[in-house]
Order: C-alpha cells, then structure tokens, then sequence
C-alpha cells in the first residue's frame, strides 16, 4: 500500500483483492451497494466504524485497517508494539514455551514476512551447514528452506516442497499486498528452474519434508499456528511452525538427542 491514496481506491483495491463485487460486499456487511460506490470513488468520506465494517467483511489485515482509517482521516485504533514491550511479555513467554514444549522435535515463530523470531534447540537440523551470510538477523525462513546456500541443497523432495511453499507465499503476498513479500516470492522462484514448480498433490494432507543430516534422512511434516484473536498487530502476524516426525526413524532420532535438547 502507497500512502496518501484516498481510502475509496484501497477498499477498492482489497474488495478486487478478494474477488467481491459491490453488491457482494454490501450484502456481506448490510449496507447499500449504492453507499459502497459512493466510498470508493470518493464522493463519501466513511466513518471509522464504516471503515472497520468493511474491512472486516474484506478480512483486511489488522495492520491495513490502520491504514485504511488513517487514509480516511481518522486515527488508527489497533495497537503495534514491538516484542520487547513489557505489556506484550505474557504473549512472548508464551510463545516460547509453546515452542520449548514441543521439543525434542523442531518449533519456530516468524513475523509476516517470514523472519526467524524465536526457535527451540531442535531447529538446528536446518541450520547445519547453512551459509553464515544467511545467518545474519534477520533470518528468514523462507530464504534458508529455497536458496541454494541454505538447507536446500541437504532436501532431498526440493521440488516437492518448492510447490508446496512457493504458492504458499504467492498467496500470502497478493491476500496481504505486501510489497516486499512479492519481492521474496520473486527472489525465491528465481532459485529454482525455469517455469512454476510442479502444484502440490491436493489429496495430500501433508507434505513430507525430506532433509539429509549428517548421514540419516529425518522426514517431517508441519503444521502453522497463528493467534486468531490476536489483540495486537505484531501478535496477529506471527506464526508458529511445529515439525512432527513423519517416520519412526526421524522420532527415535530426535528422542536419542532429547536431553541435550531439553531446556
């Protein structure tokens, strides 16, 4: 989103976005197809309450409503506070013992754009032998799992996973309208082969992630939390990625290393 463009062209943006019509979203949230026109080419200024009914029906981003009332002329209502704010403390202690709770198996919590936050001791599997340049804060995760210097090289379904995460963040990027998320999905396809990656199986219910570590295969699969009722923008965007062991080979793995990787 650009600042300074009027608040009738971004809900027009995001009601596009979301392949809704006028009448469809003044259904959705119970007003006239006839004053969601009149918001979006300007000739009325919406109220913030009018501002947040349609985002919400839009399902826009916590950090986009702020600026849609902001292009509105009105203040921003939702709060943004960094991590280390001691209000956030409980959330953050939380965090960390979610992910400590889950070893000895890997866990890990990334911003919206995929930066490392915080991780339990297990995800050292994908660190191994990394490149040092893509250690250097901030770590994104998306970056590590596709560039060639990161753990890609040691994945043995790469092009498997690369269906599987590249539409996955094609997605992300055009739902949210980030710009430096469409220049992540950019920068990430290029290390691939020419062409999309092959779709992912959608009869599977998970992709098995197949990584090589110091002579074994470990083989996982994930799944992604975030806090659906998130007070807080910071909070709304952070995700949690847990990997369970796929095989009985990988678990007895990691319980074979469960107690220097406890605490």
């Amino acid at each position: 989103m650009i600042q300074g463009r009027p608040v009738g062209e971004l809900l027009r943006e995001w009601r596009h976005r979301r392949g809704l019509s006028q009448l469809d979203l003044a259904i959705q949230a119970q007003v006239s197809a006839r004053h969601v026109s009149f918001v979006e080419t300007g000739r009325t200024i919406p109220s913030s309450a009018m501002v947040l009914r349609l985002a919400e029906h839009l399902g826009v981003p916590l950090r986009e409503r702020n600026r849609l009332l902001v292009a509105a002329g009105h203040a921003p209502v939702v709060r943004e506070r960094p991590l280390e704010d001691p209000h956030l403390m409980p959330a953050r202690d939380a965090l960390e013992q979610v992910l400590r709770g889950h070893e000895p198996y890997p866990a890990l919590a990334v911003d919206r754009r995929w930066n490392l936050l915080f991780a339990n001791a297990a995800i050292d599997v994908f660190l191994d032998g990394v490149d040092a340049s893509l250690l250097r804060p901030p770590v994104n995760m998306m970056r590590l799992g596709l560039h060639p210097d990161g753990f890609a090289r040691r994945v043995n379904n790469l092009g498997q996973v690369r269906g599987h995460l590249l539409p996955r963040l094609a997605r992300q990027a055009a739902q949210s309208g980030d710009p430096e998320l469409h220049a992540l999905y950019d920068e990430l396809r290029s290390y691939g082969p020419e062409g999309d990656p092959p779709p992912p199986d959608p009869a599977g219910i998970a992709l098995p992630i197949r990584i090589e570590h110091r002579g074994a295969e470990l083989c996982f699969i994930n799944t992604v939390t975030t806090f659906g009722a998130a007070f807080d923008i910071t909070l709304e965007e952070i995700a949690v990625e847990a990997y369970f062991p796929a095989d009985e080979d990988t678990a007895r793995f990691f319980r074979s290393r469960a107690p220097a990787t406890a605490g």
